[in-house]
């Protein structure tokens, strides 16, 4: 398996760099999930995705943990 680091990328207007994370948080607590990503593979290459949120929520509502193939 790999590792990625994923990013959720969000243009936010704040007056400090605390309270853009803030606002952030705030809003993952009150909406849906960002579908803005930046994601880097173990080679540090990164791609930029923007999720299609009605394929995004099917995933979500899977279990994957239960899939033999991720064992």
């Amino acid at each position: 398996m790999h590792k990625f680091t994923v990013t959720a990328t969000q243009e936010i207007q704040a007056d400090t760099a605390e309270e853009a994370a803030l606002l952030m948080y705030q809003q993952l607590s009150k909406g849906p999930a960002p579908i803005y990503y930046s994601v880097t593979d173990e080679t540090n290459v990164t791609t930029d995705l923007i999720l299609d949120r009605e394929k995004a929520d099917e995933f979500a509502g899977v279990d994957h943990t239960a899939d033999p193939g991720n064992w």
